[in-house]
């Protein structure tokens, strides 16, 4: 039998079985219940880091519980591999990034394997692909003829250092996310999908997604963002460019009789029409773009704005308001104009203290204690109007149909639903990516590429200049011709989230060449049963991955209307109570801890340290006492086989009550164990519960007797077996030991047996004063009275008490005695 300090022989030796009998190779079988499990792929970076291991640990453990549970699994892997970071490291390098990208591959790879995770690699796959991305260009082009895919000039965030547009999510406080960068905006000409057309159906099918975060369902509402409001007209007191009226749209009507000013967007057709003749509002305009336009932005940088001199008559009071150019207007949300109302608004109310507007009330507190001071803020919450004529004293809800139906008859607005959300921008000024499958005409128009002339090939063996794409810069790659036209290839690619918004239906037909997908296999697999990943993909990856989803079904390709069933976002690895980075200088390296302790210790670790949706704070001891606890394991089995008898069956009526705690012991461990696992995905209770067994293992095991040598052997057989997917190799070695030929990974997941949990005797805790003082044992049905009894006469017990007074005694059931002295 192999020692456990010989870890490295152990996995190897494991592995080499997996690979040799193909045991993570799985085909569709109809009469098997099937399992998909699959951890969100990776970026092919160079190296994996500890928040890797985390996260595929996870879901290997998932992964092999199930396939022990006898369905069928699909856990495969593959690579994110397009992307800005291969493009960097490029130019860097002086190398190409398809170059630079494959070597990271092939390395990570290796680390994936030696970690012993049961990936089918068959399916393999790279987003960089040609077989991938083919799929994807024909798709897009697909959406193109539907309409769902469109072209338009748009206000946009510019990352001037990686020199591409950056979506409002990937932008955190002003700063591109990747490289940290001040963002500007920029108006060009960009890819667009309808993602709007979905909201209504991305919004109400959250419902149905039970097994997710609330967490992660709450941030996709709030970033879909749907609202019932008010579009009305602002008529202009004198037309400008043939405009005549400045539509709004408002979730506060209530509020309507507080506006003092309208502003709007700096590409708004007013501004553009008065800046040809106004220098100074077109270098306002001009410094408007060059601020981000992600919301989050918007918010907290200062109010700027400048007077048009325009004025817009009220449509309920007929009063007349200035309208201000101002920098938190974006043209690309709502109509590019606001109401603004600096008596219940925050934004509006700091900027008509900068520029010396009006500030009115016209909404007071429900509660008359309410603070209510706007010369110190605005007062935002919901109330009673005042100030607002016939509408005076009127709730929010009475106040929002009373002016909606004024208006309505008015013709000046109508009630309407709005969202947030808005559609998704695709494109992507980067060599490092799908080129998007579009041609231009020599007339300026526009055709998709021909499913006959797809893939779109993106030249690999390129030069990097870190100044223009490779792309733009190669007129023979540019230039082609169609039917005898003349015809140039767009040169943007696709933002990257294409490429991981519908990697996990290929997967289920990675080998395909003659479609996207193959409904009958996609089908079967789909939804994936168990996703892993951070929760920073809450809105990301993950709403384009459900709108993506929709967008196959409605083509035919998958049945199903979401991709993932149940969602587990793991917490980060910290080191030093922050998250490990190289700036910090406080990463471990995966590869050492492995060298030294073994692969499964680092999983044991892993899955022990932290519930997995929690932090985990890296602990070197930690490492070691995982350490400690499976060489404990070897040795208990060790230790058992040195008696050198093979025990036969248990014969339950023949055991003492030491074998029938021990046996108990068991059975309960299995029962929790299953449901940690399963139900309750808290893995580090479940090592935990295994840790108590292997203890009362040690403290009742007898091999004094066949009786007591087969208790014996069904607990350990039962730790190794509960333990599997966590240290798959050690559990692959002893189970061999205890004398199985059929492979650890095929054995049945053990089942509690509910008789032997059914117990004569418990034992119980009795605490003195609330500390521990002693253990009982007493009959399971015994009465209170005997349970005080039994925990006043332990000796132990009497020592503490000794002569003084008994307040009361607390009795918890199947738990503890507690005595409480006066």
């Amino acid at each position: 039998m192999e020692e456990l300090d010989d870890a490295e022989r152990t996995e190897a030796a494991a592995q080499a079985f997996w690979e040799h009998n193909r045991s993570f190779v799985v085909t569709e079988d109809p009469a098997r219940e099937k399992f998909y499990c699959l951890s969100m792929f990776p970026y092919p970076s160079g190296r994996l880091h500890m928040g890797h291991v985390r996260n595929y640990t996870l879901g290997d453990v998932i992964a092999r519980f199930h396939r022990m549970q006898g369905r069928n699994v699909l856990q495969p892997m593959g690579w994110d591999a397009f992307g800005l970071p291969a493009e960097n490291a490029a130019i860097q390098n002086n190398t190409a990034p398809a170059r630079w990208t494959w070597a990271n591959i092939d390395y990570m790879r290796g680390q994936l394997q030696r970690l012993g995770f049961a990936y089918d690699w068959s399916r393999e796959l790279a987003t960089c692909q040609p077989a991938y991305y083919r799929w994807e260009q024909w798709f897009f082009t697909r959406l193109y003829e539907k309409g769902l895919a469109y072209k338009k000039v748009s206000a946009v965030n510019w990352c001037p250092k990686d020199a591409t547009v950056l979506a409002n999510e990937q932008v955190i406080e002003g700063c591109c996310w990747r490289c940290d960068t001040p963002v500007e905006r920029r108006e060009i000409p960009q890819w667009f999908i309808r993602i709007t057309d979905y909201a209504e159906e991305l919004l109400n099918d959250l419902d149905q997604l039970e097994h997710w975060p609330e967490q992660v369902k709450t941030m996709q509402r709030n970033w879909i963002g749907k609202s019932r409001g008010i579009e009305m007209s602002f008529p202009l007191a004198a037309p400008l460019a043939g405009i005549t009226e400045v539509p709004i749209y408002t979730t506060r009507p209530d509020t309507l009789l507080g506006v003092t000013c309208l502003a709007i967007a700096g590409e708004h057709p007013l501004a553009k029409a008065l800046a040809e003749g106004r220098p100074e509002l077109a270098d306002f305009i001009a410094e408007c773009r060059r601020s981000s336009v992600a919301e989050a932005d918007m918010a907290t940088m200062a109010k700027k704005g400048l007077d048009t001199g325009l004025k817009a008559i009220h449509p309920l009071s007929g009063r007349e308001l200035p309208i201000w150019v101002a920098n938190f207007v974006l043209m690309e949300y709502g109509t590019g104009a606001v109401m603004s109302v600096p008596g219940h608004d925050q934004r509006d109310w700091e900027f008509a203290r900068a520029y010396g507007l009006p500030i009115e009330q016209v909404i007071a507190p429900l509660d008359p204690a309410t603070p209510c001071d706007l010369a110190t803020a605005a007062f935002t919450e919901k109330g009673r109007l005042l100030n607002s004529g016939e509408f005076d004293g009127l709730g929010f809800e009475q106040a929002f149909d009373a002016i909606a139906a004024r208006l309505a008859a008015n013709g000046k607005g109508r009630v309407t639903l709005n969202y947030r959300l808005r559609d998704w921008g695709v494109s992507r000024q980067r060599y490092w990516g799908a080129p998007i499958p579009m041609l231009y005409l020599a007339d300026g128009g526009e055709i998709p590429v021909p499913a006959d002339r797809l893939p779109v090939l993106l030249p690999e063996d390129v030069e990097m200049s870190g100044v223009q794409s490779p792309l733009k810069a190669d007129p023979a790659w540019r230039r082609t011709t169609l039917a005898g036209q003349d015809v140039e290839h767009e040169t943007d690619t696709f933002d990257t989230f294409m490429e991981s918004s519908w990697y996990y239906a290929r997967f289920t037909c990675p080998d395909l060449e003659t479609a996207m997908l193959d409904p009958a296999r996609a089908n079967y697999w789909l939804p994936v049963d168990q996703y892993i990943g951070g929760i920073e993909h809450a809105i990301l990856h993950l709403l384009y991955s459900r709108f993506f989803h929709k967008l196959m079904r409605d083509e035919g390709l998958v049945a199903s209307d979401e991709p993932f069933t149940r969602l587990l976002c793991q917490g980060m690895v910290l080191k030093d109570g922050a998250k490990m980075s190289k700036s910090k200088g406080n990463t471990v390296d995966p590869e050492a801890l492995i060298a030294r302790y073994g692969a499964d210790t680092v999983r044991l670790f892993m899955m022990f340290a932290a519930p997995p949706e929690q932090t985990l704070e890296w602990s070197d001891e930690g490492v070691a006492g995982a350490s400690r606890f499976l060489k404990r394991l070897w040795k208990a089995v060790h230790a058992h086989l040195a008696e050198g008898k093979v025990p036969g069956g248990i014969d339950v009526a023949a055991l003492d009550d030491e074998q029938r705690a021990l046996r108990c012991k068991t059975h309960e461990t299995i029962a929790k164990v299953s449901d940690d696992y399963g139900r309750r995905q808290t893995f580090n209770t479940a090592i935990a519960a295994v840790m108590e067994l292997l203890n009362e293992i040690g403290r009742r095991g007898d091999r004094s007797s066949p009786a007591g040598l087969a208790v014996e052997r069904e607990a350990l057989e039962a730790a190794v077996l509960l333990l599997a997917p966590v240290v798959p190799h050690a559990a692959h070695a002893l189970w061999r030991a205890l004398g199985h030929d059929t492979p650890v990974i095929d054995t049945p997941w053990p089942r509690a047996d509910a008789s032997a949990m059914q117990r004569s005797h418990i034992e119980l805790v009795v605490q003195v004063n609330g500390k521990l003082r002693g253990r009982v044992s007493a009959p399971a049905d015994a009465a209170r009275e005997e349970l005080e009894r039994l925990a006043l006469a332990d000796e132990h017990v009497q020592r503490f008490v000794d002569g003084k007074p008994v307040r009361k005694i607390i009795v918890v059931p199947g738990k503890l005695v507690n005595v409480v002295l006066g």
